[in-house]
């Protein structure tokens, strides 16, 4: 009978440890980590402060794919500016290029439909947070809160970790963490604009491959309710030299 005692306490010890394991692996900063490793560690990270990156984009309407170029530049901590060109001759429009820039602290768009506006309110948080090369790096640092949902979800067939994102001040962002690869495959993010109101950006990323010793994805689906796009890139250049007026209003605006 002692022995039996035992053995069931050496049982119920050994099923402890076990949940203990598994509890352990379900943080958010042992995902965080095992997600920076997946995409190249923070040795390669710190290698990086800026990127070129290059491609084609297609966006889905009822009158039929709009094909268009899209190109991004980033420049260490959150400076971008995005450039994209469409034809839109299939829906009797001619062409339409956008041009979003922000320079760590203001933010402008130049919309050849829309006209010139000034970015603001939650869009322009968002600018601010959207840290270069990823947000999970030194997010403490900045005051930012990473919470993991409780439970896994799906994106596609694959089982993810869900990470919420919440920082000092502006929307917060989900991250979708890859439960086997531990690459971040989605994201969404919440942001009030003027035509619409609140709006729900989603990105969904895939066809990871190598730059540098960093894991960049080279497909990209974006959707919201107005719309959905794809992104194909074709060429991915890091630590390139970027004129700061690149990020900039551009003079005359």
């Amino acid at each position: 009978m002692h022995m039996r005692t035992t053995c069931a306490r050496i049982l119920a010890g050994a099923v402890l440890l076990a949940g203990a394991r598994v509890a352990s692996a379900q943080t958010a900063d042992d995902i965080i980590e095992k997600t920076l490793t997946a995409q190249g560690g923070r040795e390669a990270f710190a290698k990086v402060t800026s990127r070129s990156l290059s491609g084609t984009m297609v966006v889905s309407t009822p009158g039929g794919d709009l094909p268009g170029t899209v190109e991004v530049l980033t420049q260490a901590p959150n400076k971008v500016r995005t450039l994209v060109s469409m034809d839109l001759t299939a829906v009797g429009a001619g062409s339409m290029t956008l041009d979003r820039r922000f320079d760590g602290t203001n933010g402008f768009a130049t919309d050849s439909m829309r006209g010139d506006s000034e970015i603001s309110g939650s869009m322009l948080e968002n600018f601010k947070n959207n840290v270069f090369p990823t947000p999970l790096l030194n997010y403490k640092d900045r005051g930012v809160k990473i919470a993991l949902d409780g439970k896994k979800d799906k994106v596609g067939d694959r089982d993810a970790y869900i990470l919420t994102l919440t920082p000092p001040t502006g929307p917060a962002s989900r991250v979708w963490i890859d439960a086997e690869s531990y690459l971040p495959v989605k994201t969404s993010v919440t942001i009030d604009t003027p035509e619409t109101g609140p709006l729900e950006q989603i990105v969904e990323f895939a066809d990871f491959r190598d730059v540098d010793g960093i894991k960049v994805p080279f497909l990209l689906k974006n959707s919201n309710a107005m719309q959905t796009f794809t992104i194909t890139v074709t060429k991915v250049e890091h630590n390139v030299k970027i004129d700061p007026a690149m990020f900039s209003k551009p003079a005359g605006k």
